[in-house]
């Protein structure tokens, strides 16, 4: 169905399929079930204490819990912005960026979350209705997108009508609800369809959560598909998995179809409130764009799209990085691609100069890149990545990895665990340049694939 915010879609299920399964969470002897009946009277009385506080934006670090859940619900109705923010990020990263998004209230461990509130001032004035999430995924460069419950409900509309579940479905959660991806179509994809929504226990449990939950549909980035594939972990029950926020190898979907599970790939970006594109067909490459947005390519091959109703409301507090890539309604992604005869997408490559890895995390190289260079003294360094692993080409004399990774532990000490360098290789030879000082990214990679 299409619901225009949240608490349309929780008073229609509340109202019409009260006994429903809406949760399934874990418990002490097993899953238990949590009733939409149950599950709107927990956010409801959560969203009375919130209006109570006084308080105007809520950064809410997203540890997965069935509370995490219901607070952002909550804090939603009582007419608070919510910050999505990422509980694995050091604590210095995490009071910068909930100071940056105003954030007067934080949610989460109570110990850490005491340590953060001296450091919060000021609060949203017209934070109602309002979600953000940060991309880019580092201090410097992130940019806090403002989203809002309608446009999260609208893009939770279009995957479900190219993808539908019905109420018999489980949908199962395992990834981060601070990434669109796994808010949409982890959470919100499930619900809006009156599925019941299994709430994963985390990357400790990724080897036997399929096994708790039996769920019957899934939301996964590449690497954790593959780990479940590598592992033999897929629950007979399993048909349906959706694959998005990284590129994913054909060997990995393929395995998933020899299982009988249909294998969906999805295309979509933070400031469109996730996905625009899924592939329904046999072509797991071919994506059908989903029926409220527009797709059409400039003449260097960039992927514009048009989406009223999910398009973000600008990066916050960033007027100029908002008008960059939004012009007139229309977002210039970065990517590129190219429309079949069809009419369905293809992804070519990027634009950007960003690393996307299989787990979904995204590394700005020009930002990164510059912070090693000032730790290392020399603008001789470039970071890539080969196969899974993030590498840090370097040509310096006289210097071990040992001796680089010393000077750079005061960059990598601020960078979340995706992010982190795992291979140093120091280059004989200076980094290939163009006429213009900017490094030939494909001619580097050459060079280290040879080493």
């Amino acid at each position: 169905m299409r619901f225009g915010s949240f608490s349309e879609m929780l008073r229609h299920f509340s109202g019409n399929a009260p006994d429903s399964a809406a949760v399934i969470r874990p418990g002490a002897d097993g899953p238990y079930t949590v009733t939409w009946r149950e599950f709107c009277a927990d956010i409801e009385n959560r969203r009375d204490v919130l209006i109570s506080s006084g308080k105007t934006c809520l950064g809410l670090l997203c540890d997965g819990s069935y509370e995490a859940v219901v607070e952002i619900f909550a804090a939603n109705l009582a007419g608070l912005a919510v910050v999505m923010l990422d509980d694995t990020l050091p604590e210095e990263m995490l009071a910068e960026l909930a100071a940056a998004t105003d954030c007067d209230l934080l949610f989460g461990d109570p110990e850490f979350t005491a340590a953060l509130m001296p450091r919060l001032a000021g609060g949203m004035a017209d934070g109602a209705g309002r979600l953000l999430f940060f991309t880019s995924g580092t201090t410097d460069r992130a940019k806090a997108v403002v989203l809002t419950d309608a446009s999260l409900m609208a893009s939770a509309y279009n995957g479900s009508s190219l993808l539908p579940l019905s109420a018999e479905d489980r949908l199962m959660l395992m990834l981060p609800l601070s990434h669109v991806f796994g808010f949409v179509c982890g959470l919100l994809w499930g619900l809006s369809c009156g599925a019941s929504v299994c709430l994963g226990r985390g990357a400790r449990h990724y080897a036997d959560d399929l096994g708790y939950f039996r769920p019957t549909a899934l939301s996964a980035v590449p690497l954790l598909w593959g780990f479940l594939l590598s592992h033999k972990l897929c629950n007979p029950e399993l048909k349906l998995v959706l694959i998005g926020a990284g590129d994913c190898p054909m060997q990995l979907i393929s395995a998933g179809k020899a299982m009988g599970i249909q294998i969906c790939f999805g295309y979509g970006l933070t400031e469109t409130s996730s996905g625009v594109a899924l592939s329904i067909g046999d072509d797991p490459y071919a994506m059908t764009v989903c029926p409220e947005d527009k797709i059409r390519i400039a003449d260097d091959g960039e992927i514009l799209i048009e989406a009223p109703t999910c398009i973000m409301q600008g990066y916050y507090k960033r007027p100029a990085d908002t008008a960059a890539v939004l012009w007139d309604g229309v977002l210039f992604t970065g990517d590129i691609g190219y429309l079949d005869r069809k009419g369905r997408l293809i992804i070519t490559g990027r634009k950007k100069e960003m690393l996307v890895l299989p787990d979904g995390t995204k590394i700005f190289l020009p930002e990164y890149e510059k912070e090693l260079c000032a730790a290392l003294g020399t603008p001789e360094a470039a970071v890539a990545r080969i196969g899974d692993t993030v590498t840090l080409a370097v040509y310096v004399k006289d210097a071990t990895p040992d001796d680089i990774r010393k000077k750079i532990n005061t960059v990598l000490v601020r960078r979340p665990r995706g992010q982190q360098i795992r291979d140093i290789r120091i280059l004989d030879s200076p980094l290939p340049r163009t006429a213009t000082g900017k490094i030939k990214r494909w001619e580097l990679m050459k060079r280290l694939e040879r080493s």
